[in-house]
């Protein structure tokens, strides 16, 4: 891989990780068009942890809270002001266990080997998008209940498929049960913060294929362009959540879908 290709690919993810239009998607298709050969996991991870810091600094408040709270809770200091916070910490638990069975057993499937899935999913996403336009939820954190950990967990777990967007399905998946759009997508992010966190642990293991393959410089190109680009998209993706307008990327992936049927 040139360090131009790492760039491009580092800028897709950092779009596509919140644009609600799917990052592994894109990179699938992106490498069959360049015609990059298979990449060691690492350097998707690496991409990903570029959009993690993205996610830690803009969410950085809702996030201080909660481990405060946590941190009261654990020295029996918690006050009432605290409660909802550590709800939203066993919320996040709750999620994150769903997300690790369903997402280790897609895993297994290696779907990423196959850019037709991809062109499929970004069709599935499509749908989920339009009708999130209709989702009126109202539920604020204080009244979410471990249901709603369960939901979106398990669809952050299905999100594992290339096409499906993690972003666009989670929050999806949150408003189709009641929270409101703007708790919605903080949430989706929250839970991200863990599941990617436990994506670089179990692949580090790839270090040593990664440095073999690509240097220095080409690593930092990807990571850079993720990292910038992830925090344009962000601010733009928790102003359209908010105003409901998930649904304007349904133009961009159904004829995508459709190209990529008969094109990949």
């Amino acid at each position: 891989m040139s360090l131009l290709q790492s760039l491009l690919l580092g800028v897709l993810q950092g779009i596509s990780e919140f644009i609600p239009i799917s990052s592994s998607g894109h990179l699938v298709v992106a490498r069959a068009v360049l015609g990059i050969g298979e990449i060691p996991l690492l350097y998707d991870v690496l991409l990903h942890v570029a959009t993690l810091i993205v996610v830690v600094v803009y969410f950085w408040t809702r996030i201080e809270r909660i481990l405060v709270a946590v941190g009261r809770w654990v020295l029996r200091r918690n006050t009432r002001d605290d409660v909802h916070h550590t709800r939203m910490a066993a919320l996040i638990i709750i999620a994150t266990v769903i997300t690790a069975i369903l997402g280790l057993v897609i895993r297994q499937l290696d779907l990423h080997l196959y850019p037709r899935v991809a062109a499929v999913a970004f069709l599935v996403t499509a749908a989920m998008l339009i009708l999130s336009r209709f989702a009126r939820g109202t539920l604020d954190y204080e009244q979410l209940r471990s249901r709603h950990g369960v939901i979106v967990g398990a669809v952050q777990g299905i999100a594992v498929i290339p096409g499906i967007s993690r972003s666009g399905s989670t929050i999806f998946a949150a408003l189709a049960s009641g929270v409101s759009r703007e708790r919605a997508g903080e949430f989706s992010f929250l839970i991200a913060i863990p599941a990617i966190l436990g994506a670089t642990v179990l692949e580090l293991r790839h270090f040593g294929e990664l440095g073999a393959a690509m240097d220095l410089s080409t690593l930092a190109a990807g990571f850079i362009g993720a990292l910038v680009f992830g925090f344009l998209a962000l601010s733009l993706l928790v102003r359209l959540v908010r105003g409901g307008q998930l649904w304007v990327f349904a133009i961009y992936l159904i004829p995508l879908g459709i190209w990529g049927l008969f094109a990949l």
